[in-house]
Parts: structure tokens; C-alpha cells; sequence
């Protein structure tokens, strides 16, 4: 079978129970890698597949083996595997794409595939629209915050992060239906593509899968989850469908 197709997900959170466990989520996902490894060219993780990762020299995040194996398979297998950082994952440095072959983004790109352009992105800390957050963003990603970090013994520090990651997911509030003129991420494509014409907007962050369009011939993508919904992203090179992911979990 040709590899054709560009996959993305988004915002598994995993490491935290919601309404299905962490080590259910993760065998689902894994599940997921293997039906669409027959044709995947390439496998992009948009942000958030962790809800909390931190790289001490001599320490990593433990679990997620299964994961990191299977995304270590695919990479060796011929696929190339994108890892997005995100809000809760900014925090990669070296051991994660090496561990699992992966091409590590720190920002948005561009990327041209067959004479379309693609805007990806996990979306935290885009635009003007959260100053607040764009403010701890620019002090967490500092070099000398990191170095206090790491001075924090890890049973401490993982207890810190995950504990401010579930008082923020409690302070959220995602809305049935949304109001497309008011989603902040769509203004910020909004604005970048009344400077350069973009085919299509691939974002993850709000939880939220929909898919709407900004110009005539230009689509947005919202990832969702698969904390609550499950859904991904697959493109064939000429059309960008977002799908659920039919397997249910028990």
C-alpha cells in the first residue's frame, strides 16, 4: 500500500484519569497507530499528548512505555513522526524525540505538500487573545526558570504541575456550541491569512473538534481530544477530513 497520508492528534493528556483512564486512553491511541500505520507517511502529535512532561538530566516522566514504543516502531518503520510542544509539554527537550525518532517543533510552521499550504500548531499563546497566559508562557520558557525547576526534587515538582494542570482543566469551560466569530484561535488564523494564503489551519489547544472555513477555499481544524472525543485529523494530499475515532473504549 502507498503512504500517502499525514495524520494529527492532539491533547491525550495522558498521565491524569478523566472519564476513561490514562492506561486506557494510551491503549487506545496505540490501537489507533496500528490501524493507520499501512498508509501514514507521516504521524504529527499536536501538543498535549502528555499532561505534564519534564526532562531532568537523569529523569524522565515515568509509564507511557507501551506509547513510546509503538511511536519508536513507526519512526524506524519509515514513518516520520512530528512532535508539537504544547502548553503542557513544553517542557521537551532531548530524551522524548530521541526515544521515539521523532523531529521535535517547538512553534507553528508551514509546511507545502503537493502545491498546498498546511498551518500547524498547537495554538497556546497565539495572538493577543491571553495576555495572561502569554506573559507565564515567556517566563516558563525561559532557561533560568528551567534551571530553578530542575533544582525541585521531582516527587515535588510532579505533584506541583499536575495539581495547577487539573485546577486549570477545572477552570475551563468548553462550550456545546461555538460561536465561530468569537474563537479566538479562528481570529488569529483570521490574521494570518490576510498576510499569506494558507489551504489549511491544523491547531489543537481548545479541546473543541470542529472544522469551519476563512476563505473561500480555506478550511480550519480544531483536533478536539482524546480526552472526551476522540477525534483526529487525516490528510490525503488534496482534502483534510477530521474523524472520530469509532472504537469505544470499556
Amino acid at each position: 500500500m502507498n503512504k500517502t497520508k499525514r495524520y494529527y492528534i492532539s491533547d491525550a493528556h495522558l498521565g491524569v484519569d478523566y472519564k476513561y483512564t490514562s492506561y486506557q486512553r494510551e491503549s487506545l491511541m496505540i490501537k489507533w497507530l496500528d490501524e493507520i500505520k499501512a498508509d501514514a507517511l507521516e504521524i504529527s502529535l499536536v501538543g498535549d499528548i502528555f499532561d505534564f512532561w519534564f526532562e531532568y538530566k537523569h529523569v524522565v516522566p515515568r509509564g507511557f512505555s507501551r506509547l513510546l514504543g509503538k511511536l519508536k516502531e513507526l519512526s524506524e518503520s519509515g514513518i516520520h513522526i512530528k512532535y508539537y510542544t504544547g502548553n503542557h509539554d513544553m517542557w521537551v527537550f532531548d530524551y522524548l524525540p530521541k526515544a521515539i525518532g521523532a523531529e521535535l517543533i517547538r512553534y507553528t510552521e508551514i509546511v507545502e505538500t503537493n502545491g498546498k499550504k498546511l498551518y500547524i500548531g498547537h495554538g497556546d499563546g497565539l495572538g493577543p487573545y491571553d495576555k495572561k497566559y502569554n506573559f507565564l508562557k515567556k517566563i516558563f520558557s525561559a532557561k533560568f526558570f528551567q534551571f530553578l525547576f530542575k533544582l525541585i526534587h521531582p516527587e515535588i515538582s510532579f505533584r506541583i504541575a499536575l495539581a495547577w494542570s487539573a485546577s486549570s482543566r477545572k477552570s475551563h469551560k468548553y462550550p456545546e456550541k461555538i460561536n465561530f466569530e468569537d474563537e479566538w484561535l479562528v481570529k488569529y488564523a483570521k490574521t494570518v491569512f490576510e498576510k499569506e494564503h494558507i489551504d489549511y489551519f491544523i491547531f489543537g489547544h481548545r479541546h473543541i473538534p470542529f472544522k469551519t472555513k476563512i476563505g473561500e477555499n480555506t478550511e480550519f481544524v480544531n483536533l478536539g481530544d482524546w480526552l472526551m472525543n476522540f477525534t483526529f485529523a487525516v490528510y490525503d494530499g488534496e482534502n483534510l477530513e477530521l474523524k472520530y475515532y469509532k472504537e469505544h473504549l470499556q
